[in-house]
Order: C-alpha cells, then structure tokens, then sequence
C-alpha cells in the first residue's frame, strides 16, 4: 500500500504535540516509528538474471540427552534486542511499489516455535536470517527480543531483559540461557544490549518529527532537544553502563550455574552498526519530503551527523566498556559500527528496486545495489500492508545474513576472536556459496 506526505512545500505545519501523536506511539528500540511509502512508482521492470543463492532455512537439530557443557554438537546463544534477534529479517531492500520485491522471508519470518507456527514470545520478531544460525556443524539459538531492554519488562507486550526473571508471562533472557546451557554444549553466548536503555527509539522519533515539522529554512534539529541529549549525559552513559555491566554479570552467573567454568565458553559483546550515513552521503535532498516519504529516512544533515558523531560512538563505547568492566577471562568483542557502510539506509550508491531497475530481491546484484537497514515507517501508513512499525530502521534480510558471517568470523572454527566487521568486495555484488554477503573481520579499530 502506498500512502502520500503532504506537498513539499512545507508552508504550512501541524503542531509538533499532535503531529507526534497522530504518526507515532512510543515503543522500545525495537518498535521504532515508521516512514510513510512513497508515492506509488511504475513497478514494471526487466526479467530478472540468473537469481543468486539464498541462504538456508533454519534447521535446529534438538540436543542429545547425553549433551551439556563441554560434551555433544557446539552451540552458540544469542541474547540481547531487536539488532541481534533478526528484527526487519524478512525485507531483503525495498521497493514503494510493490513489497513483494524485497519480501525474502515471508509471512512466517519471525515464526520460532518448535511447530513453526507462531512465535515463542509475541513481538521478539527472531527472524530465521538472524546471525545465531552460522552453521557448518554449529547448531544457533536465539533468545533475543525486539524491544528489550537490560531488565526484564512486563507491560502490554513481554519483553526478556537479561535477567533471571520467571513469571507468568514469561522468563529472562539469563534463566533462558541457564536452561538451555545445561543440555547443551554452549560454546559461545553473544550479547547486543543497551540500545533501548539509551532510548533510543524516542531519540529516532524526535529527528524524524523535528525534521517534518520544521522548514528548511528554520531547521528544528533534534541533537540539541533536552529531551534527548538527556540520554546522553556522563550519569546516564554511566548508569547504562552498569546496567550492561549487570546484563553480563548475569550471562557469567547462567553459566556458572549450568555447569560451565570459564573455559569452556566465550562471551562476545557486539556493538551496534551504524544505520544511516553523514547528511552529505544521503542521497535525497534535503528540501521537501521526498527524504522521508521516498527513503523513509526523514532526518536532517546535522542531525545525521551527530548520530554517527556522537549517539552511535556513546552507546557502543558504553558497550565496550562493559566488556571491560566485567572483568571475566573469556570476553571478545565484535565491532559492528562500520558493517553497513556502503549500504546504509538512504546512502548514496544504493536504492530501491525502482530505482535500480531491480526486478525483486532475488536478481542478480540485489545484495549489492539495495541497502540493508529498513525503512522508517509511521504508524499512520502501514495501514493494511504486511509491514510492522517495529522494523523501522533494522537491519533487514542482507543485514541479518552480513552479521551472521561477520559472527561466523568471530567463532572461528572453535576458537573465537575479536574483531571489526565491514563489508568485503564492496561494489561487486559478491555473496558467498550460502547467500551471505562476503564481510571482512579485521582487527579492532
């Protein structure tokens, strides 16, 4: 479905008070806001080449009841929030014309119950591309959940934090964890959390409306609102911190309880990519609407440059301190800030299918020339269309299937190491024999 903005002559402007109210409803970092469709574009395009492989679907062998800690098929256990559950999975790019074009996954991409019928928890959207599954003799499991925060949450939609909670509802993502350690060989537990403690998805929906209820002229950036430069302040850098510090704890606690001691196991701390270029790389102008009902990447320039100047660089250095402060001997740290460069949300060298002239996800040279972090969508344009609000700015199916290689670097066939992932073959629209786009693990930058 495709739904129109208003004019781009932005003379005339809704209060910011109940244009906020009409376009969004606050969520977690997961449940981010969304950007409106573009105006609907011709969909026509030429056949398609020869597709390129796609990657395997998810088959979790079940343990033996022989298995446990350092007996049985190697394990590795994903926990954390919407940038490691496979939050926006299913798209593989983007079109406004037609979403079966980027549809990789279907309408059962998040479906994780052992029927594969539903999802275990509502809403933790783990997608079948997420990166736990990296194969080759290794079995993955992801507890993740889109919208986590570091402690556990239990409001209208359930939401895991990293913690030994056990209730009605449901449990934490460490009790989680602790059973399932002990009738598996869990051989590396991989962390992403922290983004909704800096909440982050009210920082998105300040930028996004700030840079719709503003003229070009008289620009309202959000970088300096009190509002949200208020998550960003030395306390609050410093008491999420602590929080991620007891998010860890709490994973070396799961562990020990299980039966595992320090060797037998690695915890990799992964940091957030970046999901949007500097103002000057984003490739719709600034003047209208269009970089918001096209791209759904509604931001201004200066705003886009502090994002990556000053949020990104907060948020995972609090992550990275973290793995520091736990002071545990079997920590390694995967870097994921530059992993999207090249093909970020908006960036130049990238578009949707229509502007491509891209049939649909599975022509040759789709991973390459589309971008692989979601769309922003608002509430008031889904609409009937098979998108969920919650995926906006995710990495989507290329996205998902990068990570996952970048992490199968970092297992390194049992003996895990840390490093910094970026995109390999940059420009050449090479994947590998399993449909993943080819990353490069380097040192720490």
């Amino acid at each position: 479905m495709t739904t129109h903005l208003p004019s781009p002559d932005r003379s005339t402007y809704p209060s910011r008070r109940s244009f906020t109210r009409h376009l969004f409803t606050r969520r977690p970092l997961a449940l981010l806001l969304s950007t409106c469709l573009a105006a609907a574009v011709a969909a026509a395009a030429p056949a398609a080449a020869a597709p390129l492989p796609t990657a395997a679907p998810v088959l979790t062998a079940a343990p033996l009841p022989t298995d446990g800690p350092g007996v049985g098929t190697p394990w590795v256990v994903t926990l954390g929030d919407s940038y490691i559950s496979g939050e926006a999975g299913r798209w593989a790019g983007a079109s406004n014309s037609d979403s079966d074009r980027a549809d990789a996954l279907g309408p059962t991409a998040y479906f994780d119950n052992a029927g594969g019928t539903g999802e275990t928890i509502p809403r933790c959207h783990r997608a079948s591309s997420a990166e736990a599954y990296i194969g080759g003799g290794v079995e993955g499991l992801n507890l993740a959940c889109s919208g986590a925060t570091t402690a556990t949450s239990t409001g209208s939609n359930f939401k895991p934090g990293i913690d030994f909670y056990e209730g009605s509802a449901g449990k934490g993502q460490a009790r989680m964890l602790q059973e399932a350690a002990a009738t598996r060989n869990v051989r590396m537990v991989v962390v992403s959390i922290g983004g909704n403690d800096f909440e982050f998805a009210s920082v998105v929906q300040s930028c996004v409306v700030n840079f719709l209820t503003s003229p070009t002229w008289w620009k309202n950036y959000c970088h300096d609102d009190s509002s949200v430069t208020a998550n960003f302040t030395p306390s609050n850098v410093a008491a999420v911190r602590a929080r991620v510090v007891g998010a860890l704890d709490n994973v070396a606690t799961a562990m020990s309880n299980a039966g595992y001691d320090t060797s037998q196991w690695t915890l990799v701390v992964q940091t957030y990519p970046s999901p949007v270029p500097n103002g000057s790389g984003i490739r719709y102008s600034e003047s209208g609407y269009t970089r918001q009902s096209t791209g759904g990447c509604g931001l201004w320039n200066q705003d886009a440059d502090w994002a990556n100047s000053t949020v990104l660089p907060t948020i995972n250095g609090a992550l990275l301190g973290a793995a520091s402060d736990v002071g545990l001997p079997n920590v390694r740290t995967l870097d994921m800030t530059h992993a999207f460069d090249g093909k970020r949300l908006c960036e130049r060298g990238v578009g949707l299918y229509e502007e491509i002239g891209l049939p649909n996800w599975r022509s040759a040279g789709a991973a390459d020339r589309t971008e692989w972090v979601n769309q922003i969508r608002t509430v008031s344009t889904i609409g009937d269309s098979p998108y969920y609000v919650q995926e906006s700015l995710h990495p989507s199916y290329w996205g998902q299937l990068a990570m996952r290689n970048c992490l199968r670097q970092v297992w390194n066939a049992g003996d895990p190491r840390s490093g910094s992932c970026t995109v390999g073959n940059l420009g050449t629209a090479r994947l590998t024999p399993s449909g993943e786009p080819s990353m490069v693990l380097g040192p720490l930058k």
